[in-house]
């Protein structure tokens, strides 16, 4: 398979999710192992993309420029390990706009499909939330749960979904599955 490609939320999957919003760079606190996990899908071939709820730009906390430096310090931090991520996909907007991108609607995982022509049904999608796990299946993606974040309470509504206690697990599984 050529053009490989997994999904990663990334509140709470690749960094804590502070319940406060990630406002700018500073407060981006990395989960132990999930840039190595990201290097490692990177190694594999594999064309990481995020796909992130940004309600904090349409309530004005912080905005898209804002958005752009978090995920250079993301990114910079990630190129130390000789890492990459493909691109970033994100919803800035507040949940009452009622958008087609905020997950769990399909909008992001529209366009990614559009902008690289992935097949989504032979596509991970790696969350700890509700939401990700409901877009991941309306969209026809592989969902795969992390336990950090929110995961543990997801768990509970998704027993049948493969649950690992952190994105370098989730990977490690996924890895096999290809080497298999």
């Amino acid at each position: 398979m050529n053009n490989k490609f997994i999904i990663l939320d990334r509140d709470g999957v690749i960094n804590h999710a502070t319940g406060l919003y990630v406002k700018t760079p500073e407060e981006l606190v990395l989960i132990p192992g999930s840039l190595a996990a990201i290097v490692k899908l990177n190694q594999a071939g594999f064309k990481v993309l995020v796909a992130t709820n940004q309600s904090g730009i349409g309530r004005g906390l912080y905005n898209l420029t804002m958005l752009g430096r978090i995920h250079a310090r993301l990114s910079h931090e990630l190129s130390k390990l000789g890492g990459y991520i493909h691109d970033f996909f994100c919803c800035p907007h507040h949940p009452d706009e009622d958008c087609i991108c905020r997950k769990p609607k399909p909008g992001m995982l529209s366009q990614i499909k559009e902008k690289y022509a992935v097949d989504l049904a032979n596509t991970f999608f790696v969350g700890d939330s509700d939401v990700d796990m409901q877009v991941a299946a309306s969209a026809g993606c592989k969902p795969v749960l992390v336990l950090t974040g929110r995961g543990l309470a997801t768990q509970i509504l998704y027993p049948t979904v493969p649950a690992f206690v952190n994105l370098a697990a989730a990977v490690d599984n996924i890895l096999e599955q290809y080497v298999a």
